[in-house]
């Protein structure tokens, strides 16, 4: 009684296919298609912004120290 067979899973996709009608379920395809190549996308400049980061963050430590030097003096 736990899992459902594939009969269950037949009769539930045509009460939702029945419910919701076919346009509404292609284009809510649609939306989740598009969402997950965003989050795709956004997740590669995440990885690029990264991979440059050390450059940035080496270039900024080095201007911070050399400005602490002059405060101090």
């Amino acid at each position: 009684m736990g899992s459902f067979s594939l009969w269950h899973w037949l009769i539930v996709l045509v009460v939702v296919v029945l419910v919701f009608g076919t346009k509404k379920l292609r284009g809510a395809g649609g939306d989740l298609g598009s969402a997950v190549k965003n989050f795709k996308d956004a997740m590669r400049e995440g990885e690029t912004e990264a991979a440059k980061k050390p450059e940035a963050v080496a270039s900024q430590s080095q201007t911070v120290q050399s400005e602490t030097k002059k405060d101090q003096v």
